[in-house]
């Protein structure tokens, strides 16, 4: 059986995880890594070889890159990874703006052959497989509207190095950051959108990104979502409430990394307005574990190794996310004119 040689590009928090990931694959191993605070050039163990900068990394004997860089950076990696004849899978956001993913596609296009991955990985969280599988086999009818809140109480936290409060190297603030997960999973139950209002501001913190963005965004069918990307949510929070026909699917708390944002749930909600008196029926399953990063490498290496298309996270996916999180940009007029944000 092959074994994928990985190497990882951004060696910090989530660097660190995912190579957790690829050590519990039987199909891969990390053979190298690089972070621009390694001293220099030198051995993580006897079989990882750790590096300063990211070209060296790319000398490597590799098949799979694994970027977890700051957004300036990212689609410049994946683009150089991809020249290189390697598979990539991509941390979210692609990158700071709608082009910088256009790049990456327009180089992806050259090489077929190659597997290229982003990392959404609430798609893989239990509750949101559960809610999908739900929502498919139209069993409560069609989706009415949705309601998104995911916050948290800093734009930094837990340690987080500060890039991310700086436009020219994030591009964005708490939506492009933790936002786009919320959007990736409107997205992915209800389809595209493409009428969209917004407020954004960054009146707390005073960076120049974001600190609050508040969306009202509906699809062609009519699906009307409510969003609320928050960096002053002092309780962190995460919340999805998906209304149809038949009942409601509520998907509350996330399990991660932080252990902040509460019990992972899932509410099924059976409707039945006639006689319940508002007061329905309702399931609530608890999870208590956490296999998305897994699950999502895992999609990734099969995809390699069986040479089958990226179906869940692909760049199409990355595009049209990052598509919605400009559409919300630019529809607040004041905070378009302010950053000159791009239509």
């Amino acid at each position: 059986m092959k074994i994928l040689k990985v190497g990882i590009a951004g060696y910090g928090v989530v660097g660190k995880r995912r190579k957790e990931c690829i050590d519990r694959h039987p199909s891969a191993e990390v053979v190298g890594v690089c972070d621009q605070l390694f001293d220099g050039d030198g051995h993580l163990s006897k079989s990882i070889k750790h590096y300063k900068d990211y070209n060296s990394l790319l000398n490597e004997d590799l098949d799979v890159l694994i970027v977890c860089l700051p957004n300036n950076l990212a689609p410049i990696v994946t683009i150089a990874g991809l020249k290189k004849g390697l598979n990539v899978f991509c941390e979210k956001p692609p990158g700071r703006t709608v082009k910088d993913i256009e790049d990456v596609i327009a180089v992806e296009q050259k090489f077929p052959e190659l597997k290229l991955k982003y990392g959404f990985n609430h798609r893989y969280h239990l509750s949101v497989k559960e809610a999908e599988t739900i929502i498919s086999s139209k069993k409560l009818g069609d989706i009415i509207n949705m309601r998104g809140v995911y916050g948290k109480s800093q734009l930094i936290t837990f340690n987080q190095p500060a890039w991310r409060t700086k436009r020219e190297i994030a591009g964005g603030g708490v939506l492009l950051d933790q936002g786009i997960h919320m959007i990736d999973l409107m997205r992915l139950f209800g389809g595209d959108f493409l009428e969209v209002f917004s407020f954004v501001s960054n009146n707390h913190w005073g960076h120049d990104v974001e600190d609050n963005a508040y969306a009202l965004m509906k699809t062609d069918k009519g699906v009307v979502a409510m969003l609320h990307s928050s960096a002053t949510q002092w309780k962190h929070q995460f919340n999805l409430e998906i209304n149809l026909q038949k009942g409601s699917i509520i998907l509350g708390g996330i399990l991660s990394g932080s252990k902040s944002y509460g019990e992972e749930t899932l509410n099924i909600i059976t409707a039945d307005p006639d006689n319940d008196a508002g007061d329905p029926i309702e399931h609530k399953t608890r999870y208590n574990k956490d296999p998305s990063w897994d699950a999502e490498l895992a999609s990734f290496i099969k995809s390699i190794l069986t040479d089958v298309p990226v179906r869940s996270g692909n760049s199409k996916d990355a595009l049209e996310c990052m598509k919605l999180v400009n559409k919300i940009y630019t529809s607040d007029l004041l905070w378009k004119d302010q950053f000159n944000i791009i239509d």
